[in-house]
């Protein structure tokens, strides 16, 4: 549940330790446990969990939750995919060029960004975890992740080949197909066959008072748009690089899961005008999709992102002296973790602290809560996602604007 906590007193923390005084967590507050070999999917933060909770209270459940595994499984065969079609795409270029290399050094993975996400709802719709459930591989992907990045990197040489040969697209193309043939028979051998976007099927369930409903005939892409009910493509990511303009559209180059999908697409502004459009959709009990560098200046079983948590001065002598932009640029930061942020407390109209729903389970932190100061905000929060409702116009409209590229290799290319 979104909060907003209000302190007119003038107070402010002294320590990493004081931070959980004030940030209240609730029996509502309880994260799902999961184990930490299985962290919640990208797709996961930034869609499930709110409309989940959402599906909640509109159909007055006492719980329920939307299959992590299917956008997973259908990710990776799009994923997949587009890996493909960039190989063939720049089956011209050296194999040891800084694109082709960066396109082999990871032909997919477990990260994503909001657009990606737009892009499989858009395609495959959603459906109830109990339709289809989470495997042992989807909670343990590293296994299979391996396995098609390896049989990904053989076809991607395949296909350079063929193109070398000077073959017609025709035959490239009927070639890319009998790969995609055998890396989605791995994904269905690993996680089981997934409902189609047009296949129906019925959502039934009693409500807290025992009332049984049933509802026939539903398709993965009806349940999104019918009962989910959330305009996805309606939202987008702001980003705070000081390396580069304010007021800017980027992209990365590249950089997508669905070939021909909805492209990357940021803009660029400081981190008060972030801070503004998250407050606002907290206050109307929208949770906030955000992505950092969760590493920095954590510390996981406490909960606690604090640029105050470790005194290096005190230890070795020394400080660390880059800045945001510094640390991009040098390769010393990134976005590396999705989370939400359900809460903030706010101290004479300021932001202090954030409460933040992470992914590893009630093992970590506060029952899995998190809580994050306002200077860990500053340096080491990077995107949130954001409604244009509760940004301005002139923030909006950047979205017209013709985007600037950034290199595939750049750290706003990162997949949180």
């Amino acid at each position: 549940m979104a909060r907003v906590e209000q302190d007119d007193s003038p107070r402010l923390e002294k320590s990493a330790y004081d931070l959980l005084s004030n940030l209240s967590f609730t029996d509502e507050d309880t994260a799902p446990e999961i184990s930490l070999k299985s962290v919640k999917r990208w797709e996961e933060e930034l869609l499930s969990e709110p409309k989940a909770l959402y599906l909640m209270k509109k159909y007055k459940l006492d719980n329920f939750e939307l299959s992590q595994q299917y956008l997973f499984f259908w990710d990776k065969v799009e994923k997949a995919n587009f890996f493909l079609e960039q190989i063939i795409d720049t089956a011209n270029e050296p194999v040891d060029s800084r694109v082709v290399a960066e396109l082999l050094k990871a032909p997919i993975n477990d990260g994503g960004q909001w657009d990606m996400v737009v892009n499989l709802v858009e395609r495959y719709g959603v459906v109830p975890q109990k339709l289809y459930p989470d495997s042992y591989n989807a909670m343990n992907s590293r296994g299979v992740d391996v396995l098609v990045t390896s049989k990904l990197r053989e076809f991607a040489l395949q296909l350079r080949g063929l193109s070398a040969q000077g073959l017609s697209t025709h035959v490239v193309e009927r070639a890319k197909g009998k790969m995609m043939n055998t890396i989605y028979g791995i994904l269905v051998i690993c996680f089981g066959p997934p409902p189609k976007p047009d296949e129906r099927f019925t959502w039934e369930f009693r409500d807290k008072l025992g009332k049984f409903h049933s509802y026939p005939g539903l398709t993965p892409l009806s349940f999104f748009k019918d009962y989910v009910g959330y305009n996805a493509p309606a939202h987008f990511s702001l980003i705070n690089d000081p390396r580069h303009e304010y007021g800017k559209l980027y992209t990365v180059y590249r950089l997508n899961n669905v070939a021909g999908g909805r492209p990357i697409s940021y803009v660029n502004v400081d981190m008060e005008t972030m801070k503004a459009a998250i407050i606002a959709m907290i206050k109307k009990d929208h949770p906030v999709f955000f992505g950092c560098d969760v590493g920095k200046f954590s510390d996981s079983k406490l909960g606690i992102m604090d640029t105050k948590l470790f005194d290096y001065s005190l230890a070795f002598n020394t400080e660390l002296g880059l800045n945001k932009a510094e640390r991009l640029i040098a390769g010393e930061s990134a976005m590396t973790h999705a989370m939400t942020l359900n809460g903030v407390h706010i101290v004479d109209g300021q932001s202090v602290k954030w409460k933040v729903q992470n992914s590893w389970g009630e093992g970590n932190g506060e029952n899995g809560w998190f809580v994050m100061t306002d200077e860990w905000m500053d340096e080491y929060c990077y995107q949130a996602v954001v409604s244009p409702d509760f940004v301005s116009k002139e923030i909006a409209d950047v979205l017209k604007q013709e985007p600037i590229v950034l290199p595939l290799w750049d750290p706003m290319g990162a997949l949180a």
